[in-house]
């Protein structure tokens, strides 16, 4: 094994640009399991040039476990039976695709394309990709083709449960100082270099895509600091300052984002974007209101939330420090917000998943309700290209909107039920069953 660390020193601001997101059994014998893994990972820290521990690696989020009971199964569909299907300009998700295809190019052809088989392998996906770049674009009736004749759909399920819950997210914009500056006083924070994660993985197959995350402190990994600690000032004076603004509210929701905008007092736009986070647990704060009788389930939205948060200044610190979870940044180039899977994400196209069952680069066709209309249907083909502490399970999805007002209406009211459907290379068709 090898060590893998990429470091942050202090950021200097650069020119601002115009254009500028263990569930470890209950049984005994895998707590136990996983207690030698913890000690093992631990007691790497005297020797971190040789372990397998390295620095969080952005753009990629620490996984969540799922539920311990969730499994993905796969049922062979017929794009004629899928909900919408026919009507559909599928040449509109043709851009978004090859950014994914980008992604893929860069990895070994004999890697698999997922923890699961049934994913295929990325030279399956290459070849499609090969062809996906010889389509004409807006064709309709060569992408058509493209699909049909390369693909089959099949219909996800969480141990027979088709329907799971559809979320949105989008890219928030916020107001901010290149130092301290009256009420611009709460920084934003850049990845700390002291920042490790081990991947689990790498010690025993059954932990393959989890991570623990910590610093080393005496030779040994103990958990990084948490929200409330790090709110504190606990990285005070080590240069991780990026920016600063003044609205705390929007910031955690840009945690919860994980990419996002800032104006500064020129005019112009700073472009941020996930780069690691440490390795806290995430606490849904909708649900610590619902639990508190603050607000019925039915009635948590972001605007609500928000609108709680600013009533209750105080009480609504509190609460967000009840999120452990801190998320770190960086300032990125070029158009749009950048995914997990490393490349600028599409509205309305781009889906954060569970990436323990479903692998980057992968066409979902969703099958849900509009959020601003519930009597609408929301039926398209989306990639999924983003994944997020929140999402998780076998049928879970999170919509990226983009920028805006609309945008953020969607993204803070979006709690749909609905289905997907995985599009998978024909040339690995397989039996559900097995």
């Amino acid at each position: 094994m090898f060590v893998r660390l990429i470091r942050t020193g202090r950021w200097l601001a650069p020119k601002a640009t115009t254009n500028v997101r263990l569930g470890v059994s209950s049984q005994v014998g895998r707590l136990s399991l996983f207690s030698k893994l913890w000690k093992r990972v631990a007691c790497a820290g005297s020797m971190l040039v040789l372990a397998s521990c390295a620095y969080l690696p952005p753009p990629d989020q620490t996984p969540s476990p799922p539920d311990s009971d969730a499994a993905l199964l796969l049922k062979q569909m017929k794009f004629e039976d899928v909900p919408g299907w026919a009507g559909a300009d599928h040449s509109l998700i043709l851009p978004a695709f090859l950014k994914s295809c980008s992604a893929l190019a860069k990895k070994p052809l004999d890697a698999n394309m997922g923890p699961d088989p049934r994913m295929g392998k990325i030279s399956d996906w290459v070849e499609i990709c090969s062809d996906a770049e010889k389509i004409r674009p807006g064709n309709k009736v060569e992408v058509d083709f493209f699909f049909q004749s390369r693909f089959v759909p099949y219909l996800a399920s969480n141990n027979q449960n088709v329907e799971g819950l559809f979320t949105g997210y989008y890219e928030p914009e916020l107001e901010g100082r290149w130092g301290p500056e009256g009420n611009f006083s709460i920084p934003i924070y850049s990845r700390p270099n002291d920042l490790v994660a081990a991947n689990l993985g790498e010690f025993d197959d059954e932990f393959r895509g989890r991570q623990i995350a910590g610093r080393i402190v005496q030779n040994k990994l103990i958990p990084y600091n948490s929200r409330r600690e790090i709110n504190n000032g606990a990285l005070q004076g080590r240069g991780l300052e990026i920016l600063w603004v003044n609205d705390p509210v929007t910031l955690f929701f840009l945690h919860v984002q994980g990419s996002g905008r800032v104006r500064m007092a020129d005019g112009s736009t700073v472009r941020i974007g996930y780069a690691g986070r440490n390795g806290r647990p995430y606490t849904s704060i909708g649900k610590e209101l619902v639990s508190m009788g603050v607000m019925p389930l039915k009635d948590v939205t972001a605007p609500a939330i928000m609108n709680w948060l600013r009533t209750n200044p105080n009480d609504g610190q509190r609460l967000m420090e009840k999120n452990e979870s801190f998320v770190f940044f960086r300032v990125v180039d070029g158009d749009g917000s950048l995914g997990a899977q490393g490349v600028p994400l599409t509205p309305g196209r781009s889906m954060a998943v569970d990436r323990k069952f479903i692998p980057y680069g992968v066409p979902i066709w969703l099958n849900t309700t509009d959020p601003l209309d519930p009597k609408l249907p929301l039926r398209r083909l989306m990639v999924a290209q983003d994944t997020g502490s929140a999402i998780k399970g076998p049928v879970r999805g999170d919509v990226f909107w983009g920028f805006g007002v609309e945008a953020a209406e969607r993204a803070g009211v979006m709690k749909s039920r609905g289905q997907y459907y995985l599009i998978l290379p024909r040339s690995r068709v397989f039996d559900p069953t097995t």
